[in-house]
């Protein structure tokens, strides 16, 4: 179902986001109160005991570690990162990212990529029952959402939904702008709710996509390709219907 921008708004602000505007108007804005609320922490990790809640699927190695507050990838080819535990809508679910350039090896600002409520059509009922190496190729069988930011060296942003086909990767969005900045905390925020699906970056909208055929739940993941980023404060929160008028 299609709905308004005054809608949107104020879904978003409920939900201690900025108001949705246009990509070329949007700007981080204080939280503002609505009729949206979370109830509760489903799920989180601090990053200080290692790898436990993540499976790591890498292409060609590379180093990924979780301790201190903070979960490093420093990759050299594909690498996705899934939390293990399965989701169901609706939720918010927020992480910070940082693309470091310190002129290492795979420093290279590109590809802050999120695939979420994915289910692998080859095995509906276990993600992890598939193995997978890490090559982007590999995750055609899913269906999912499927945001990348700042890709192709960083001047693509894109929202994709995957639909199980081998072949296929219906694109929804295709952008030039947002695109990542150097050493900068990025902020992001995944609203899943129902229809809803809203992919946000320190503040601005980026997707704003109404499913008429929603993904309501399955997995998260973490993606990226030849690339160093640092991750912190990860946490999904549970969305409360919103309020009757």
């Amino acid at each position: 179902m299609d709905i308004s921008r005054r809608q949107f708004a104020t879904f978003a602000a409920g939900i201690g986001l900025t108001a949705a505007l246009p990509l070329s108007e949007a700007r981080a804005e204080p939280n503002r109160p609505g009729p949206w609320q979370t109830r509760g922490v489903i799920a989180h990790d601090e990053f200080t005991r290692g790898l436990r809640q993540w499976a790591v699927e890498l292409e060609d190695g590379g180093q990924v570690s979780a301790r201190h507050g903070r979960l490093e990838v420093d990759v050299p080819a594909g690498a996705t990162l899934w939390f293990r535990r399965a989701l169901q809508g609706p939720y918010l679910l927020e992480y910070t990212a940082t693309p470091i350039s310190a002129g290492g090896a795979n420093d290279r600002v590109s590809d802050l990529n999120n695939f979420w409520n994915a289910v692998d059509v080859r095995s509906p009922d276990d993600i992890f029952a598939v193995a997978r190496g890490g090559k982007l190729a590999e995750y055609n069988y899913l269906r999912t959402y499927y945001v990348g930011y700042g890709a192709n060296g960083n001047t693509t942003t894109r929202l994709r939904r995957y639909v199980g086909d081998p072949d296929q990767r219906p694109l929804i969005f295709d952008y030039r702008e947002p695109l990542l900045t150097a050493n900068r905390p990025h902020r992001v925020q995944i609203a899943s709710n129902g229809s809803t699906q809203q992919w946000w970056v320190n503040g601005r909208l980026v997707f704003d996509y109404a499913d008429p055929d929603p993904y309501t739940a399955g997995h998260f993941a973490l993606r990226t390709t030849w690339s160093h980023f640092a991750f912190t404060d990860f946490r999904i929160r549970r969305l409360k219907p919103p309020r009757s008028r």
